[in-house]
């Protein structure tokens, strides 16, 4: 008999046709998402999960599948994962890097023009009939992009695609990391590396590229947009949580800061109301790798690591070895 699979969100027919010629398929085909009793359920004869950010896979979800050998997250994050328990219990959890870190850093860089030139602003005010002088020198006025300093928080592969990026406009970009880049690393990117401080009091644009975890929940917070300067503007393309949301929203209103653009926010798809209101921040519906291409290149990545871990070999991408 195949082995059964739950494939918790809507795939690409390619990944299902795939996946059917060596497992039992159920698939959530309505895409809804599935409340925590309605995933064990489905899940509770499975050996593998195929799933997304919106499903939480915790103790309560392996004591109601004691059959789940692979988790299978379509995303580069995980914290959506007690990995820790997935390791415990011996069950194998794959995430899908790599395939999406260019399409990603191409919606960070538009965030940022979107913010820098009040692109969304502009657009609204246009539709809404208060473009009334035509040209007018004074009128919305953003701010440049080309030979701006770009302080980036978290030079992975993603970070590093938006510092390729930023040259083309000839920004000045520093980053802070955990792990400072190689000098050789440094010289090839065109970056400098700078205290976490020195980023938020000297960038022009501070943009936060790091994964969601307990150490980085709210890594930047009041404290840190205070060190910002009052023209700076943030831009989120992460993860909701890494940003503490209402002291943003706090900030925006009181135009401390003077713009920022969010691809993801702390309780997603909600979010604070105060941020509907302002015209100084960007908001786009957790995008980042939302082209045809790459989404299926994520699942098709998926796939293969569940075939792999369900048939014996070994997944190329194990977050618990």
């Amino acid at each position: 008999m195949k082995k059964r699979v739950l494939i918790s969100r809507q795939v690409f027919p390619e990944v299902l046709q795939s996946l059917a010629q060596q497992f039992d398929i159920d698939h959530n085909d309505a895409d809804d998402i599935l409340t925590p009793e309605a995933l064990r359920v489905r899940a509770r004869d499975c050996a593998g999960l195929v799933c997304c950010l919106t499903e939480k896979i915790d103790a309560a979800f392996f004591d109601a599948c004691p059959q789940i050998r692979a988790v299978c997250n379509i995303a580069v994050g995980y914290n959506n994962i007690d990995v820790a328990e997935a390791s415990r219990r011996g069950v194998m959890v794959t995430n899908t890097p790599g395939v999406l870190d260019d399409t990603t850093a191409d919606l960070a860089f538009a965030l940022l023009m979107a913010a820098a030139r009040r692109v969304t602003e502009g657009e609204r005010r246009l539709r809404n009939g208060e473009w009334t002088k035509g040209f007018a020198l004074q009128q919305w006025l953003g701010t440049d992009v080309h030979h701006a300093r770009l302080g980036i928080i978290g030079m992975g592969r993603i970070g590093q695609a938006i510092a390729r990026r930023a040259r083309g406009f000839d920004m000045n970009v520093c980053y802070y990391n955990r792990t400072r880049l190689s000098a050789e690393e440094e010289t090839r990117g065109n970056v400098q590396y700078v205290s976490k401080q020195e980023l938020l009091a000297q960038s022009d644009f501070v943009l936060v590229m790091v994964p969601y975890s307990q150490a980085t929940h709210h890594l930047i917070g009041a404290a840190e947009i205070a060190q910002m300067k009052p023209t700076a503007i943030l831009i989120n393309p992460a993860r909701g949580g890494v940003v503490d949301d209402a002291a943003l929203l706090a900030a925006l209103t009181e135009r401390r800061i003077a713009g920022a653009a969010l691809d993801v926010f702390e309780n997603e798809p909600a979010l604070l109301p105060g941020l509907l209101a302002l015209d100084n921040v960007v908001l786009t519906p957790h995008i980042g790798s939302a082209t045809r291409a790459t989404r299926l290149n994520m699942a098709t990545l998926a796939a293969t690591n569940l075939i792999a871990a369900l048939t014996g070999g070994t997944p190329p991408n194990l977050v618990n070895p």
